[in-house]
């Protein structure tokens, strides 16, 4: 981390911008507490055994608490799925992904797309399913959380395959990154797919493994990543808002350098990145 970065987020304190503070729902002031769904996804999220999250989402949730002056609290849900499904029942407020902004999704929820990714496909140095590039993946056994962006770019790269005649990956769905990387360590599957920034995570972090990266030719693209709000809720304003003050200063780049994911950071946030085309 160069000289001048900002401090990370956990360990210091930024000031409250107290009309952000005012503009939140009542039922968030009132509570003191925003509530983040969170599935195990490293390095976005690692949750230890005594239920301790650390990672990417834990320092931006610190950040966001102290410009907001209220608590942050993440609860481990299984997946996506899941998440959503608890935001729209009022279990949780926000969760923040790495999930694709879509336009089908922002009927439902709003969207603060803070990074973007391109897809990443991990396995042990000593695989012996022949994988140098991503479309040596052709027939294999991919596991991906299901719902997912990857779950997505695999299906693109599915297309692929099969317009050159070669067999599609078969898809193995499971309910985080951790399972991804259970089923390729227990030959379940011959490959873990998930974003450039957790495989980089897993290899820097774990050893023993590659990867290989989906490439535009086989249908990738470089997705939007965002964190999602219930629209009914009201606070996907005041969490954009949020971002804007996180990015001017410094927050944002010092969280993103520290993560090493310079490469897939943003200029700016932006609201609602699908439908806004």
């Amino acid at each position: 981390m160069g000289a001048g970065s900002p401090p990370l987020a956990t360990g210091t304190n930024l000031a409250v911008v107290q009309s952000l503070h005012d503009a939140l729902p009542q039922a968030v002031k009132d509570a003191g507490v925003l509530r983040f769904a969170g599935d195990s996804h490293p390095p976005y999220r690692t949750v230890a055994a005594d239920g301790t999250v650390t990672g990417i989402d834990a320092d931006f949730q610190a950040a966001i608490g102290q410009v907001l002056g209220v608590k942050t609290q993440t609860v481990v849900v299984a997946g996506l799925p899941a998440a959503l499904q608890g935001m729209l029942s009022g279990r949780y407020d926000a969760f923040n992904g790495p999930v694709k902004a879509t336009a089908e999704r922002e009927r439902q929820f709003d969207t603060i797309t803070w990074m973007t990714t391109r897809t990443a496909y991990l396995f042990p140095v000593e695989s012996t399913a022949g994988i140098t590039r991503a479309e040596d993946l052709c027939g294999k056994r991919v596991a991906v959380v299901t719902a997912s962006v990857v779950e997505d770019q695999l299906n693109k790269l599915s297309r692929f395959c099969t317009e050159n005649k070669r067999p599609a990956p078969r898809t193995v769905g499971v309910d985080d990154t951790d399972a991804t990387l259970l089923a390729t360590r227990s030959g379940r599957a011959d490959a873990a797919g998930m974003t450039e920034a957790a495989a980089i995570d897993v290899t820097q972090r774990q050893g023993g493994t590659k990867y290989v990266t989906q490439t535009e030719a086989q249908g990738a693209t470089k997705d939007n990543l965002a964190l999602y709000v219930p629209k009914a809720s009201k606070l996907g304003p005041v969490l954009q808002a949020v971002f804007e003050e996180l990015f001017r200063d410094g927050t944002y780049v010092g969280i993103m350098s520290r993560w090493g994911l310079n490469q897939v950071s943003v200029p700016a946030p932006v609201f609602d990145a699908a439908t806004r085309g």
